[in-house]
């Protein structure tokens, strides 16, 4: 712990020389582990429009998920369909895709076939008029960039960054062997953390680049350097923006590469590192990280390594392998609380906003439950029930002056006086 001393000759990473890489690590589908990876997620289908109108409460600002990483036009929404299910709805702008059969059968059918535990799974879409939308399993426990630069209690714990490369690297593996090796502007937001904690690679950056769209953000500083040169996006453009992901683990902020690379062969790494961690991290591991970062920036693509290569290098740096996503992040399992959509009196009645609540009631036109007297002309009336009218009579009045204590306790004390409740 503590101190960072790299040496970039350290590790020799060559793809090409076997003998060089760690053989401590064999791919989980080798290990007979493919079907247990494999995510339970629902079956592929295409959506009506109303359906994921419903969903969203009409596409409601409201329910605009802000730590998506989406720039408008095109914005992703939190969903909930007839079933309960929570999603995730990608809305495209109107030109994003102009032909309809090839936005369903061609591009989002394709990635909708892909299933892994890794992956936040494409469970639908749709395209109905104008409207090019994709349906994905919602994932409650925000972004990896939520946790690296705006958390609130604590870091990122040194293991789960580590565990967030490994899992990352599986799911580019996974999508290569399914030749889907192409990944679209993979960044901070594209990481997911789902209920258990796991991190889980957004499949929205699968979908090929639209008419009006961008492979890559606008930060140049952070674009593959054959993008900048050719406008196109080759497998090795992948490999670089993991290199950019490792920097934003390691360091817990946005790092230009260049200014990343200058550290390390000044040998100033220690510069690079996230000061938040303390030292809590074992320095070789932290220098394989580093390098391994440095080899994905090369300027070259063949220089870069592939995605096995990845794996090779992060793999044996998991030292926590038993301990749940959800411990090492101080998560509470499945016990996320994912916002409501409420009605303005609800919305009143859940911050207990008692004024809020008077002035909706009397917008829509509450009565004092005018006509309860009547009701029980016909009953017997005791002493009881003379008592139950009076209470409620004064909680009537508390509440039209907005004296809300004193309407609490009569209309609690009615509660305590007749065996139904009345609406009030």
């Amino acid at each position: 712990m503590g101190c960072l001393h790299s040496k970039t000759t350290h590790l020799h990473l060559s793809p090409d020389d076997p003998s060089s890489l760690p053989d401590t690590h064999k791919p989980d589908s080798a290990n007979g582990d493919q079907a247990e990876l494999e995510a339970q997620a629902p079956v592929f289908k295409e959506y009506s429009l109303d359906e994921l109108r419903k969903a969203t409460n009409g596409f409601s600002s409201e329910c605009i998920v802000s730590e998506s990483g989406e720039k408008a036009p095109n914005v992703v929404y939190r969903g909930k369909l007839d079933n309960n299910r929570l999603v995730a709805v990608k809305r495209f702008s109107k030109q994003s895709w102009p032909d309809a059969q090839q936005f369903v059968q061609v591009e989002a059918v394709g990635v909708g076939k892909l299933r892994h535990k890794r992956l936040v799974n494409l469970v639908g879409c749709c395209a109905e008029g104008d409207e090019r939308l994709l349906v994905a399993e919602y994932m409650p426990n925000d972004t990896l960039s939520k946790h690296l630069f705006h958390w609130d209690k604590k870091p990122l714990p040194w293991e789960m960054r580590v565990r967030v490369a490994y899992y990352i690297a599986q799911a580019l593996d996974h999508c290569n062997i399914e030749n889907r090796k192409i990944y679209h502007d993979l960044n901070a937001y594209r990481v997911l953390f789902d209920e258990d904690g796991d991190p889980r690679l957004s499949t929205f950056g699968l979908m090929k680049n639209s008419r009006d769209g961008k492979s890559y953000s606008t930060n140049l500083a952070y674009t593959p350097p054959e993008f900048l040169r050719t406008g196109r996006v080759i497998p090795e453009s992948v490999i670089y923006s993991y290199g950019t992901v490792l920097l934003d683990l390691l360091s817990g902020k946005h790092i230009p590469p260049s200014h990343a690379l200058d550290l390390i062969r000044e040998k100033n790494v220690l510069l690079l590192m996230d000061s938040s961690l303390e030292g809590q991290y074992v320095n070789d591991d932290a220098t394989k990280l580093v390098e391994l970062a440095s080899k994905c920036l090369q300027s070259e693509a063949r220089d870069r390594g592939d995605i096995k290569f990845l794996l090779t290098v992060v793999a044996p740096l998991q030292k926590q392998k038993e301990a749940a996503s959800h411990v090492l992040m101080g998560l509470p399992r499945n016990t996320v609380v994912v916002p409501t959509m409420l009605s303005p009196l609800g919305k009143a009645c859940a911050r207990m906003d008692l004024t809020a609540v008077h002035d909706i009631l009397l917008k829509t036109g509450y009565k004092d439950e005018e006509g309860a007297e009547n009701e029980l002309s016909f009953q017997e009336w005791t002493q009881q029930v003379q008592d139950m009218l009076n209470t409620k009579k004064f909680g009537d009045i508390a509440f039209r002056d907005k004296d809300f204590k004193n309407a609490i306790e009569y209309y609690s004390k009615q509660l305590s006086l007749r065996e139904e409740p009345s609406p009030t």
